[in-house]
């Protein structure tokens, strides 16, 4: 199986942004109203904005150092070379553990999705091997290729995108402006819970384990990578505050603190709004949405966990090479997945503390690693240190936050 960087027609820059979109847009803005409902819609559409902004440029920074190594170099490569093996095997147990978590996280989601969606067939069937029978068929497609990934994330994302409208352009329809703006509480309180969205938005804006995924797939073309970074996140972007309104204008605030007792898993966020709405056809769009979301995320996350475990272990891209990668991808979360299959929220809220390091602090600090070394000749993101000052400052406050939060030293909205 020949390497995609080999072959002679440049891909288009769709399937690139159908990666980095499909990656994002998943299973994981299914926690953002939840996670948000004590901040409530206008502080959770600023922490959103912030954070699209930073996580786009340390993208762009993973790009910027990684342009000045082979082909194929991911990570383990990269960082190793830049920082030296502390920050290497700091950065790599943080990749590992957020890209096997969130693996996990979709497993988990599937499983839950399959079993809502199968149920209301008057179908039961298990939502622990829902998830495991789910995981197989994407391992299977991750095994035959990047090009067979963007394809099938392509379909997943578009279909995603043609029932996110149909589905939201129903909610918009019944959002009530005062429950949006939450007009009937007295003297609430948002401010206070603001701190606590912030690493469920960064866990929200992952893509980063797929930058050198697309160096793979693009080869050393900077532009058309930017290109496919900026109108992937700026999709994400679009849709989840189309999501935030949708949904925090047909379900009020107060009602979102049941959700958050009962886990906050999908099926129990889309029984809520089916609740709310009292519309079958409306439930049945939500039904199929969720299942889209749930497979894109699952696709493009795993694609960056396969990408980043060959360049650990240096297994080549032959069919033989690829299905040992795959075997160390997919066996160990589809287990967490069998033996704990309601994980979803806290798997996304602990991978958020890990990808700060991954998705944050290593980028800034590998932009300035890279510019000492090589001075960029191929790209440079702009702004200069100022720009990588910001995005340390953005990773370390993510960190405190979730180390705060995890004392129970952060308000919680209850």
């Amino acid at each position: 199986m020949a390497t995609l960087s080999t072959t002679h027609a440049s891909p288009s820059i769709f399937g690139g942004v159908m990666i980095i979109g499909g990656t994002i847009i998943g299973a994981g803005m299914f926690s953002l109203p939840v996670v948000m409902s004590g901040a409530w819609f206008f502080w959770s559409l600023a922490a959103l904005l912030v954070t699209w902004f930073c996580m786009l440029h340390s993208g762009l920074m993973i790009l910027e150092a990684n342009l000045n190594y082979r082909v194929g170099s991911s990570f383990d490569t990269v960082t190793k070379d830049l920082l030296g093996k502390g920050w290497n095997l700091i950065n790599g147990l943080s990749i590992a553990f957020v890209l096997y978590i969130l693996t996990y996280a979709y497993i988990s989601a599937s499983g839950s999705v399959i079993h809502h969606t199968l149920g209301k067939m008057s179908v039961d069937f298990p939502a622990r091997f829902a998830g495991l029978i789910f995981a197989l068929v994407v391992a299977f497609i991750v095994w035959m290729s990047t090009r067979a990934v963007s394809r099938m994330t392509t379909i997943v994302l578009g279909a995603k995108i043609l029932t996110f409208f149909m589905t939201f352009g129903g909610l918009m329809w019944h959002v009530e402006p005062a429950t949006l703006l939450d007009s009937k509480a007295i003297n609430p309180s948002y401010l206070p819970y603001l701190f606590m969205t912030l690493p469920f938005c960064l866990a929200s804006f992952g893509y980063h384990g797929n930058v050198p995924s697309l160096m793979k797939y693009y080869g050393k073309d900077p532009q058309t990578i930017k290109r496919c970074l900026i109108w992937g996140t700026l999709m994400a972007l679009v849709l989840y505050i189309i999501w935030l309104v949708g949904s925090m204008g047909n379900i009020p605030r107060s009602d979102f603190i049941a959700i958050a007792d009962k886990g906050g898993n999908i099926d129990v966020l889309v029984g809520a709004l089916s609740g709310v709405l009292n519309s079958r056809a409306l439930d049945l769009l939500l039904i199929v949405f969720s299942n889209f979301a749930v497979a894109s995320s699952f696709l493009g996350v795993t694609l960056g966990l396969f990408d980043y475990l060959a360049d650990l272990f240096k297994f080549d891209d032959s069919p033989t090479g690829r299905l040992k990668t795959a075997l160390v991808t997919f066996i160990p979360p589809m287990l967490g997945g069998v033996i704990w299959p309601d994980g979803f929220i806290y798997a996304i809220g602990f991978a958020g503390l890990a990808a700060t390091i991954w998705a944050a602090i290593v980028p800034a600090l590998l932009a300035k690693a890279s510019r000492k070394k090589f001075g960029s000749p191929i790209y440079r993101v702009w702004g200069g240190n100022k720009m990588i000052a910001l995005i340390l400052i953005f990773g370390v406050t993510n960190a405190a936050i979730h180390i705060l939060s995890s004392f129970d030293l952060l308000p919680v909205y209850h």
